[in-house]
């Protein structure tokens, strides 16, 4: 069986077994962006890598029930807002959880790196989403 791969590049890494996604920050008004580019989308600046999680805080939510064009992972499953705890930086991520009745503003979560689905070569492919804490 082959190794599983990221969904793409550069989005994030397991770091001492925990989650990342990899942000930029800028050099000069030093606010951090994901996914990380090589110049700051706010002023324009020089922005150096860094990684940022895994705790965070859901801000809003729903639940996806019809999957997006060219979306190959489960349905339904949550989608939110979250901000990365301690930087300010939100970001839109899929929520492992589905159930909308066990999701809320305020909910703490954690970053995880789980496979999303198989691809047709059936190498499992990876993906970052938030999970409710203690799940």
């Amino acid at each position: 069986m082959a190794e599983p791969r990221a969904i793409h590049g550069g989005l994030f890494v397991v770091e001492r077994g925990e989650a990342r996604l990899l942000a930029g920050r800028c050099t000069s008004c030093r606010d951090l962006h994901f996914p990380r580019e090589d110049e700051c989308p706010y002023c324009g600046a020089d922005a150096e890598a860094c990684s940022v999680g895994p705790g965070a805080t859901l801000k809003l939510f729903t639940v996806v029930r019809t999957a997006p064009p060219g979306y190959r992972g489960p349905v339904p499953y949550g989608f939110g807002a979250v901000e990365l705890d301690g930087t300010g930086l939100c970001v839109l991520g899929r929520l492992t959880e589905a159930d909308a009745d066990r999701l809320r503003v305020g909910l703490p979560l954690h970053l995880v790196v789980e496979p999303l689905f198989t691809d047709d070569a059936g190498q499992a492919v990876l993906s970052w989403a938030f999970a409710p804490e203690g799940a």
